[in-house]
């Protein structure tokens, strides 16, 4: 039975995903809540938040917090029932019940729009940097937003980029997001205009990753995330943080929020850039497949 149900959570939640770390340090950085102790014992700044199953304690947090707040699952991952920005109690109560689909504990924390980030850490060094963006087109002044990501999904099938970077639905989500900015999908942006086509960074909403120069990372950004790293043993992971202004800036110096931990990231978007220059990661893969884990697969 338990065979069955690692092999679901699995496919389910970390289809696709790396395996270099054991059991043990899968479990100990498994959750969201985890990851934020993690983060205060290591003096990194982070979303005040608090986990909760019954959407009245989501409340109670609203009100001596304030909004905008986010809600998230306790466990997993790609976006997969997050809500954010959550800006009145209205939206509280669709998103406290709706997260519920996906794990029965959540949690509810702070709100900061900045730019997003995700560094993948080993022991080795730092394997990748990237920035990551939802879904959106660069206006011409002459096609409309459907042709526009027609030429963009064009683009990206013939850079072969999935399923790192998928193809821009043209779904609901993607119709409600643009009548919400008053455009629809025969809208014509003016020449340069962005059109974010959602505000989830979501690998099936076709969101896209830039990759950026390690070298602009501050050593005491490196050291805080080394710090992370060493904290749990482990091989890698993936480490998530929103900054105001970038992480070449130091973390201690801005507005930043420390989200979460992967200790299985998926590294096919390292790999499979839509921005930026492709980095040679095979020195970082060639020391991770030396590595043995005899428990993958359990969860």
């Amino acid at each position: 039975m338990k065979h069955w149900l690692y092999r679901f959570l699995s496919r389910f939640f970390l289809s696709g995903c790396s395996d270099y770390n054991p059991l043990r340090v899968r479990r100990a950085c498994r959750s969201k809540a985890q990851a934020r102790i993690a983060f205060e014992k290591n003096n990194l700044p982070y979303a005040q938040g608090r986990t909760f199953i019954n959407p009245i304690d989501a409340f109670k947090f609203a009100k001596k917090n304030e909004f905008p707040l986010v809600i998230k699952p306790n466990v997993g991952g790609f976006s997969r029932g997050v809500y954010f920005p959550i800006n009145s109690y209205a939206e509280l109560l669709k998103a406290s019940i709706g997260v519920k689909k996906w794990w029965p504990v959540s949690i509810i924390e702070q709100y900061l729009l900045g730019k997003n980030y995700r560094v993948v850490m080993t022991r080795f060094g730092v394997m990748s940097i990237l920035r990551r963006y939802p879904p959106f087109v660069i206006g011409d002044g002459v096609n409309d937003i459907d042709k526009l990501i027609d030429d963009e999904n064009l683009i990206r099938k013939q850079m072969n980029l999935t399923p790192a970077v998928n193809s821009i639905p043209k779904n609901s989500a993607i119709k409600q997001h643009l009548k919400k900015q008053k455009k629809k999908l025969s809208s014509v942006p003016s020449i340069g205009q962005k059109v974010y086509l959602h505000h989830k960074i979501a690998l099936r909403l076709g969101a896209s990753v830039e990759i950026i120069d390690k070298r602009i990372l501050t050593e005491k950004n490196r050291q805080d995330l080394e710090k992370i790293l060493n904290f749990f043993d482990a091989n890698i992971l993936g480490i998530d943080v929103i900054c105001k202004q970038g992480i070449e800036v130091d973390f201690n110096a801005q507005a930043c929020f420390f989200l979460e931990l992967n200790s299985r990231p998926f590294l096919a978007m390292h790999d499979n850039p839509r921005y930026g220059k492709s980095e040679d990661l095979s020195i970082f893969y060639h020391q991770l497949n030396k590595i043995q884990v005899f428990d993958h697969e359990r969860y």
